[in-house]
């Protein structure tokens, strides 16, 4: 069975990257329910040296009653660190999380400018640390807490991104030229008048660089995913674009 991640992915697009927290964050996020199971254990030796009785009834309860809330939220907490999925495709950065209510979020490999990767000295000892996905206007539009192996995926995101722009930036091969349209025989052979100007012909659209191809290219993938555009004016834009280059 597919996870729910894996549902998400687009035709022609492929996972180079998943990975989700590291470890050591269930223990954090744990840390309360570790706390109440700790403190039941201790409470249940320590009602060892109390004599059989209703206080002994109470203080057994209230053990039973902090194992089950112990045990109940380190499930949940555990759980909810296995449906995590963070994953670099060809296209996109995808975050998923959720047990059941699933959240989604995605960041288009062509709207991210860099990524700011945080690690202390435990950290790069445990290979986990934090990193912020940066958009061009150098605004974090994602968080990663306790990334596991963070300095890979940031370098796999980046690669991947580099691939994507060089897709972009690849030469197509010209476009064929229309036939002559034939010229009648009096406009061909008359002089043009003395002085006169030569007839203007169509100025070319000027010659862009691969960079300036890329930033135009993101720009209008951003108009299309707010609906500024359609799929057919961003189409017909992006191949203008590139007979440019």
């Amino acid at each position: 069975m597919p996870r729910y991640a894996d549902t998400l992915l687009a035709d022609g697009e492929r996972i180079a990257l998943r990975t989700r927290q590291h470890w050591l964050a269930t223990i954090i996020d744990g840390r309360y329910p570790w706390l109440i199971f700790l403190a039941s254990v201790m409470v249940l030796l320590l009602s060892q040296n109390v004599e059989a009785g209703f206080i002994r009834d109470v203080v057994g309860l209230v053990v039973f009653a902090g194992f089950v809330i112990a045990i109940a939220w380190l499930v949940r907490v555990y759980w909810n660190w296995w449906a995590q999925d963070y994953i670099v495709t060809n296209r996109r950065v995808l975050k998923v999380e959720g047990i059941i209510n699933k959240r989604s979020a995605d960041s288009s490999l062509e709207k991210i400018n860099d990524a700011v990767l945080e690690q202390n000295l435990v950290g790069r000892i445990l290979n986990y640390g934090d990193l912020d996905v940066l958009t061009a206007a150098d605004v974090a539009i994602d968080h990663y807490r306790m990334l596991n192996a963070a300095p890979s995926f940031k370098r796999e995101m980046l690669n991947q991104k580099h691939e994507l722009e060089g897709e972009f930036s690849r030469p197509t091969s010209p476009p064929l030229r229309a036939a002559p349209s034939s010229v009648a025989p009096s406009s061909a052979s008359a002089p043009s008048a003395p002085g006169a100007p030569a007839p203007a012909s169509a100025a070319p659209s000027s010659p862009m660089t691969p960079d300036e191809v890329t930033r135009t290219l993101a720009g209008l993938a951003d108009l299309r995913e707010r609906g500024a555009i359609t799929d057919d004016e961003y189409d017909r834009k992006k191949a203008e674009l590139l007979a440019r280059l």
